[in-house]
């Protein structure tokens, strides 16, 4: 009899279907209200995502699933009842987001290392109060998994199997690795509950992968020369595909998804699909599409790869390769109120801190010369200065296309216009300044889920971010020939340095967003208190 390995996660919800998603031990056919499909496998390993349509707007509905007609869900003692809430089309809309969430255990050593999981505290707080408002979607940008930095139940799996004095050592080194860590993650039972029963969607960021991962054409070349590297991003993109990426697709978009089909149809494992299919988007950008886009009633979330899509030719860099922000564009238009655009680095920096990485991105390609270039590559390298600000060409694009649509320029301007971000380990919130813009744009950023920055990194990042980089950012800059940016930004809000997860509630043409950080000194008791709560429209910024 087959049983779950892991899951049910719910993934992708709309007005009327829904995916649910399961790993399993043996190939059988998975059951969900009434909707089946066949397993498929990779690397030994079996997978199924259901598709359920004909569901009716703003509806809860309660659910099981059978593997060979056994049910196996939920759980002789479940947690709570798991259901799908259908996106209402009329009323509000609640969007959750954050990012960087450490695999880690709830034993006191984990616990002093990296505090409690805002998830899990979320999670014991809904099951106190089931009644409040839930999200219609969690949006996990990026740092789902570390891969480069796994927890110690990792670590010691990985030395029970292979020799960890050859490289990469305690590092992720394959699929059945990236497994182990994606099963860590999400099968502690509240955990696994709240992803049974609240819709998901995600993007990588580095450490999905390895820490500066495509950070410069220097550092793919470096990596290139290591005989470990194909392998585990191979192994990185081929287990994204399974545990993230699959699940942000739309039923309509799974009919249409030939990798997805092929698996399908494949009789045995399709192991060898899947690798060649993601060493084919390692080596060329432009060959799958790792963005997506969903409604949420008059809004529109835009869910960017500001990681794979990376074209990384000095004196050519783009965030994004021009088939993917050709598609961009075109969802970037339409009449809605308000366009929420996800990208796992932040947009908007600090300001002082946008200028070091222009000055730095100008000085390594070259304005200074070949040694301040070999030196400037160095210093992007070592911290970490390569977010939208080092792809000056990608950032004045963006600012263009916003402050257009601010303006009206691209159809009727939205109420807001707000990156989500994460990544930095912090949160914030900045709002800009576009002259004649009928918009409120601004950066929303919320990192991390589980992973704070010590006391001393927190004071680094303070000085760094927020007072030595807008001393000398602009200064730099300007030395290296970098113009003023297209529009002034400034932080209003934050910045908060603990673990936080935070909401962006839309209703009409309304918008408030609130941080939450973890209250209680253990997992039993931890439940969420609200650390900011700013509304968007109203002019409280």
């Amino acid at each position: 009899m087959p049983s779950l390995v892991l899951g049910p996660m719910l993934r992708y919800v709309d007005e009327t279907s829904a995916t649910i998603w399961v790993e399993t031990d043996s190939p059988c056919t998975v059951t969900c209200l009434g909707h089946s499909t066949d397993t498929f496998t990779v690397h030994g390993r079996h997978y199924a995502l259901v598709e359920i349509e004909g569901l009716e707007p703003g509806t809860v509905t309660s659910y099981t699933v059978e593997l060979d007609a056994d049910q196996v869900w939920p759980p002789d003692e479940p947690v709570g009842r798991s259901v799908i809430r259908t996106v209402s089309q009329d009323g509000g809309h609640r969007l959750m987001f954050g990012s960087c969430r450490v695999s880690a255990p709830h034993d006191d050593t984990a616990v002093d290392e990296y505090g409690i999981d805002t998830l899990y505290a979320y999670a014991k707080q809904l099951l106190d109060h089931p009644d409040q408002q839930w999200p219609d979607a969690l949006i996990m940008l990026g740092d789902q998994v570390y891969a480069d930095h796994p927890p110690e139940e990792i670590r010691e799996y990985i030395r029970s199997r292979r020799d960890t004095s050859e490289p990469p050592g305690e590092e992720i080194a394959d699929f059945d690795e990236y497994a182990r860590l994606y099963h860590l993650a999400w099968s502690e039972p509240t955990i696994r509950w709240l992803l049974s029963t609240l819709p998901t969607m995600s993007i990588f960021d580095d450490h999905d992968l390895r820490d500066d991962w495509n950070t410069s054409h220097a550092w793919r070349q470096t990596m290139g020369r290591l005989e470990w590297w194909r392998r585990r991003v191979v192994a990185g993109l081929s287990s994204y595909w399974v545990y993230q990426h699959l699940g942000n697709l739309s039923p309509s978009q799974c009919a249409e998804d030939k990798l997805l089909t092929q698996l399908r149809e494949h009789d045995g494992d399709g192991a060898h699909i899947i690798d060649e299919f993601s060493a084919d988007a390692d080596v060329d950008p432009s060959a799958h599409q790792w963005s997506y886009a969903r409604d949420f009633g008059d809004s529109r979330l835009i869910v960017l790869d500001s990681r794979c899509a990376r074209v990384l030719t000095p004196g050519a860099r783009r965030m994004i390769d021009d088939v993917e922000w050709d598609w961009f564009m075109d969802q970037a238009a339409g009449d809605v109120d308000h366009l929420i655009i996800g990208s796992s680095v932040p947009v908007l920096l600090p300001m002082g801190l946008h200028y070091v990485e222009s000055w730095n991105e100008a000085v390594a390609d070259g304005v200074w010369g070949r040694h301040a270039a070999q030196a400037a590559e160095k210093i992007r390298q070592a911290i970490d200065l390569e977010h939208w600000g080092a792809f000056r060409d990608s950032f004045k694009d963006m600012s263009r296309v916003v402050a257009e649509r601010a303006k009206g320029q691209r159809g009727r301007a939205p109420q807001t216009i707000s990156f989500l971000s994460g990544d930095v380990h912090y949160s914030y919130l900045a709002k800009a300044r576009i002259k004649g813009a009928k918009s409120h744009v601004y950066q929303l950023v919320c990192s991390p889920i589980r992973n704070p920055l010590s006391d001393l990194l927190r004071l680094a990042n303070v000085a760094a971010s927020f007072i030595g980089a807008g001393m000398v950012g602009y200064g730099l800059a300007r030395l290296a020939g970098v113009h003023r940016t297209p529009f002034p930004w400034r932080v209003r809000r934050g910045p908060w340095f603990d673990n936080s997860i935070a909401t962006l509630d839309l209703d009409g043409r309304e918008a408030t967003v609130s941080w939450h950080s973890v209250k209680g000194d253990s997992p039993d008791t931890a439940r969420l208190r609200t650390v900011g709560v700013t509304s968007l429209t109203g002019g409280d910024v």
